[in-house]
Parts: structure tokens; sequence; C-alpha cells
């Protein structure tokens, strides 16, 4: 129990045992009528939320670094995005702008426009579809690609995750547990190795492999299964994310946006997870210097408010009246805490997000050295990884380890999940302070500890 935190507000103090009564009561009846096809790694209950430490119903106050996955950018209840929620809604709550017109949706498409392009003249304008979910915001990029092109195939990677609806389950790498039971999906669809370093799948080196990850699609696949005349589009994470917050090098981005272009394929950035300031910049893509096609925005782009959007070059998205819509996309509430958030990210939060990230990197680059179950860490701004292994020779993998480390840091006040079969990720509110990040690697390397006795 976490006792020496206790008179301060911003770290975590746990009054009684986990799951506390009210929390057990919850979850009870939670098992008894919601789906079952929720993944919950622990019995967490929260009642409130402010920055990055939330409370349950019992009263015990955690560190959050998951932010709602990657979503609470902002952190929890930031006062001006609730304040620009209050005031959106006392004037209307919707008006679906697929079928009307209201301003809010106008401004922020100019500015995530503005954002994509860098500000820069000499790139193409960028037009916005709004939508609910980064599943929404994938279909959507599916949809226009085939529209666009009047191709129908798709390229995706091993250990990637685009969604749960079927087009982006089609694209999704991630688990076969996802796709079990849902066939036939999308057709078309081919996956292909990921830049995934750590492991690659050609044995190479990073520092002197031909990226053969992206190679393998004209020395392979072109030739003998995929004509790349029927391509429409590759989709690809700038960071992978729940392959395992995975950083690829520089070259492999380069080849692949080299090979689309040669074979006038577009590319789609999935932003959704690694988007709006999480890796110290804007967009993960800016860390390799790309002018994508194609990206797709959610999670934490509204600090919480289910809000998505799709951003293409101009002349890609031309489809006519009908041929695509939502309802609820462009939410008016939703779109008024997005341009808050915005302002936090340009003005503190990216660069926070930066710095926290680099701190705490750097102390946990020397835990490979410390601990023998971590076999890498990895990451970009506050998207960081920790992978978990057995052996780091062999780097056999231990996700059982890494769940009883996901455990641990919930016994001891800190929120953590895993990500892929045997990271952990981190992914804490971009307002989190030096102090938190401090606290939360000290209770992550107990639990590290602990788990390597």
């Amino acid at each position: 129990m976490v006792t020496s935190a206790s008179l301060r507000q911003d770290l975590p103090h746990l009054v009684t045992a986990l799951p506390g009564p009210k929390a057990q009561a919850i979850v009870e009846r939670d098992h008894a009528v919601l789906s079952p096809s929720n993944t919950r790694s622990y019995p967490l209950v929260i009642a409130k939320g402010e920055g990055s430490i939330v409370e349950d119903v019992d009263g015990n106050r955690f560190l959050d670094l998951n932010a709602g996955i990657a979503v609470c950018s902002t952190g929890h209840c930031h006062p001006k995005v609730v304040e620009a929620i209050r005031e959106q809604a006392g004037k209307f709550l919707h008006m679906s702008g697929t079928d009307f017109y209201y301003e809010n949706i106008v401004t922020l498409g100019e500015k995530l426009s503005q954002l994509v392009t860098c500000g820069d003249a000499t790139r193409e304008k960028r037009r916005v579809y709004y939508g609910n979910s980064g599943a929404e915001a994938v279909e959507a990029a599916l949809k226009m690609a085939r529209y666009h092109s009047g191709r129908d195939k798709f390229i995706a990677f091993f250990g990637a995750f685009h969604g749960r609806t079927m087009g982006a389950l089609s694209l999704t790498g991630s688990k076969s547990v996802q796709k079990k039971g849902f066939a036939p999906l999308l057709g078309g669809v081919t996956h292909i190795p990921y830049a995934y370093c750590y492991r690659c799948p050609y044995s190479k080196q990073v520092e002197s492999c031909n990226v053969e990850c992206v190679k393998v699609l004209e020395d392979q696949l072109f030739k003998t299964t995929v004509p790349a005349e029927e391509v429409a589009a590759i989709f690809v994470e700038a960071v992978q994310g729940e392959g395992g917050y995975v950083v690829p090098p520089r070259k492999f981005i380069d080849e692949l946006q080299e090979v689309a272009h040669r074979h006038g394929i577009l590319v789609v950035f999935d932003e959704v997870q690694s988007g709006m300031g999480r890796t110290g910049k804007m967009f993960a893509h800016q860390h390799f210097g790309v002018d994508p096609d194609i990206i797709t925005l959610a999670k934490g782009i509204a600090s919480g408010m289910p809000l998505c959007a799709t951003v293409a070059k101009a002349s890609y998205m031309h489809w006519k009246p009908g041929a695509h819509a939502s309802t609820f996309g462009g939410n008016p509430v939703s779109v008024a805490a997005a341009l808050t958030t915005i302002e936090l990210l340009e003005q503190e939060l990216v660069d926070n997000a930066a710095r926290i990230g680099a701190r705490m990197k750097d102390r946990m680059l020397t835990w490979a050295a410390r601990f023998p179950i971590v076999g890498e860490v990895r990451g970009l701004g506050l998207m960081l990884g920790i992978e978990i292994v057995r052996d780091q020779a062999t780097k056999e993998k231990a996700p059982e380890l890494r769940d009883r480390i996901v455990d641990l840091g919930f016994e001891k006040g800190i929120l953590v999940l895993g990500a892929g079969q045997n990271a952990i990720r981190l992914a804490p509110p971009l307002v989190i302070t030096a102090d938190q990040a401090d606290f939360a690697l000290d209770m992550l390397e107990e639990c590290i500890r602990e788990v390597c006795e």
C-alpha cells in the first residue's frame, strides 16, 4: 500500500485493499451485463480524474500512465477543455455536420490542414473527414483510397492494429483472437513484416540492412502474388502501437515512401495512437520528414471526447456527396474540445511530452543492464515501450512476467498496460510532471526488481 505520497494530491495513495469493496461490487455488476469482449487488465473502477491522477470509487488514488489508452492527452478534466465543452453544450449539442453547416468544424478542419502541412504553402492543402473513433478514420481512409485509385488491394504490417470494424480489422495484424470467428473479412489485404529491428524477421542489423522488410514488396510480393498496379494504399503506423510501441528506423519510412510513389500507391499513416503530441511532435510522422498522403487521427485529438479525423491531400478527397458520411462525426461539443486540446498542445504540452519523455527514456535505457528481464527500451516522447524477455541473449518473450509487472504496478498505485505479446507501454497524459514521472519509474523499477527475484 502506497503511504509515502499520502499528503500529495499529485501522487498515488491507496486506502483499501485492491479492489476495494465498492469497486468489487461494480466489477461483478459489469461482468453480469456488459459484453465479455471487453478487455480489462485489473479491476480499476474510476470515480474521477484530474491531470495525471485518477481516483477510484473507494478513494484510492492512482498515477495514470495510460491516459485512457493514449486518449486524455491534456490530462483528465483539464479545466480549459471542460470549459470549452460546457460553453458549446450551452449553445447546441448536435446538428449533424454531414447535412448542415456550423463554424467550429470548419475552424478545426483549417487547423488540422495547417498542422499536417506544417504551414508550408508549397505542400498540397488537406481536406478533412470527421468520424467518431480510430476505426472509423481507418474505414474512411480505406474507402477513399479505393475511390481515388480505382484499385482494390492493400498492404499492411504484422503487429499492426488499425481497429476492429470489418475493414480496419482486415488491416489489423495484432492478435488472432481479434479475427477469430469473423471471416470473411475484407479481401485483398496482404501483411508484411514491420521494421521491428529488435526482432528482425530477416536476422539483419539496422546499421547494415537493406531494408528487406520493404524490399520484399518489389523483390517478391509484386512479382508473385499482388500486382502493384492493383494496390490502392499501404497502411502503416509511424510508431507501431499495439504491436509493442515499436519505433522504425528512418530508412524504413524513406524506402516505403519511395516504393509506394514508384507504383502510384498511396501511403496512409495511422496516427490514431501516435498523433496529437504524444511523441514530442504534433504527429509521429514528422520525426521522419514525410509529407503523408492520408493520415488518420483519433484518441488524443479531443482529450477524451469521441472524435476522429481522416486528413488527406485535397486531390485524393474528391468523392461525391453521399459517398461517405457519419451522423455524429464532427459533433460540435467534441470539436470544441479538440480546438482547445490543440491550443494546449501547441502552447506547452507537445514540448512537455518531448522533455519528460526524454527524461524518462534516459533513465529507462539503463534498465537492460540492471534487470535481466528487460530486453529493450524504446519510444519517442511519451510513447515508451519496455520489452520483457526471459533471457536477454535468446530474447525469448515473457508475457507472464510482463503481466505480473502490470499487476504489481496496479498494486503500487500506477496504471500501466501491456502492448504486443510481451511489452509494457507507457502513455501518460502529456501534462505529467517530472516528479510524477520519477515516481512512476521508481515504482516500475520496484515491480521489475520483484519479478526478477
